[in-house]
């Protein structure tokens, strides 16, 4: 079975080589399985929230989308596009709000946080607080929600967003599936062992703490430079250092190889003056940072190659997007006016009163059958099959045995359906 995960990067900054080590490099090996279709996007509608400054977004979503290109992410393998190129994101993020609660809305950590924050300035609670920043986890839920993605890699503070997704998902599936699962109930993966890269002076490493080491920004020179600035203890050349106490060894241990990284250690505890282990550390990193850079010079002075493939994705994109939001527009009772039918006689009336056997594949790449009643009343739901043909056999033995094999067949009933009206439903097929 194949699993469909999605992974969004706001676009308000550059990335620098925590981000690489703690969440792109992984992410970029995860899509690379066999039995993962990966959706990559750039979140720059989310960007708006945080930032007011068009250049500042302008800039930083093409630094984000080179780097994640020059790093290796094959853009025909996956799925790579802009929140802001699929408008069926935005027009689903309308549908979901309308069934979303605003006491759930009030629950959310980043709104809490905020009006928290307000309260202990002595402001109003609400104090500059936009309807972005409010609802900002149901256009989250859009997000995910309009490919049913099945997986979501996130940081642990990020477990509540993926929660209220499956929440409204469940209660859209409620108020307007009628007996269909239009959405896939996602699901939070977190990364246990994903390292977290210490900054400069032994804190995560974060632009907040402004001690980042750069990924591709200022070339070689300038991570030269920010290694060069690690916190290390005032042990000379000689001296036998504690490799466990050093964060400058957590870094190298980030790119070596389980060899060099017990080599680098053991050369520490013998004497290496931090000053070549720094050097040795730079030229860990430029071995496998120098060719990603040099694709992404190449890549930032055609900014028009990234164009092209983020506009190839977001067809892809669309190609899935499309036909969903036209069930949920359906669904909702958005649709066309078609012209009224005119009366049938009464032979084709009791023909189109049929129930009816519906076989069809869901989005987890399973098989299922139903049978509706002839105005579309889900009677059976079947459980899900692993290959079309199983769910094709139990239609056979239904419309043969008819009630009979009820008892054994791996459905359920449809909400406030009788076993009755099944066994009559079935009863009337066989009779045709």
């Amino acid at each position: 079975m194949t699993t469909r995960v999605l992974t969004g990067v706001t676009t308000t900054g550059t990335p620098h080589l925590g981000n690489y080590v703690g969440a792109i490099r992984p992410a970029i090996e995860a899509s690379r399985k066999a039995d993962v279709d990966a959706f990559f996007f750039l979140a720059d509608y989310h960007a708006l929230i945080k930032c007011d400054d068009p250049a500042r977004i302008e800039r930083s979503r093409i630094e984000i989308a080179a780097t994640w290109l020059a790093a290796g992410l094959d853009p025909e393998r996956v799925t790579f596009y802009r929140q802001s190129d699929i408008p069926e994101i935005t027009e689903l993020n309308w549908l979901l709000t309308c069934v979303t609660a605003k006491g759930q809305m009030n629950r959310a950590h980043a709104y809490k946080a905020s009006t928290d924050a307000n309260e202990a300035a002595g402001e109003e609670p609400d104090h500059g607080v936009t309807m972005g920043l409010f609802c900002y986890p149901i256009l989250m839920a859009a997000d995910i929600l309009i490919f049913n993605a099945h997986k979501i890699p996130v940081g642990r503070d990020q477990i509540q967003h993926i929660e209220m997704a499956r929440d409204v998902a469940a209660r859209f599936n409620h108020t307007f599936g009628a007996g269909r699962e239009l959405f896939v109930l996602p699901e939070a993966h977190i990364e246990e062992h994903v390292a977290t890269l210490p900054g400069l002076d032994g804190r995560k490493m974060s632009k907040s703490y402004d001690n980042t080491i750069p990924l591709f920004e200022g070339g070689a020179k300038a991570i030269k430079d920010a290694i060069a600035r690690i916190v290390t203890d005032s042990k000379l050349p000689g001296e036998p250092k504690e490799p466990d106490n050093s964060h400058l060894v957590t870094i190298y241990e980030a790119f070596a190889s389980a060899d060099e990284a017990a080599a680098f250690r053991a050369a520490l505890v013998g004497g290496l003056g931090w000053g070549e282990a720094k050097q040795q550390l730079v030229q860990l990193i430029e071995r496998e940072i120098a060719p990603m850079r040099a694709r992404y010079e190449t890549l930032m002075a055609n900014p028009e190659q990234i164009e092209e493939l983020l506009q190839i994705g977001a067809r892809k994109a669309r190609a899935i997007a499309t036909p969903l939001l036209q069930e949920l527009r359906h669904a909702v009772g958005l649709r066309r006016f078609n012209a009224i039918a005119k009366p049938a006689d009464h032979a084709e009336k009791a023909k189109g009163a049929l129930p009816l056997f519906k076989q069809y594949r869901e989005a987890d790449g399973r098989f299922y059958f139903k049978l509706t009643s002839h105005d579309g009343r889900v009677l059976l739901q079947s459980e899900g099959f692993d290959a079309g043909r199983d769910a094709g056999q139990w239609v056979g033995k239904l419309k043969k045995e008819g009630a009979a094999a009820l008892s054994d067949a791996p459905v359920s009933l449809g909400a406030g359906v009788a076993h009755d009206d099944v066994a009559a439903a079935l009863a009337q097929l066989a009779a045709e």
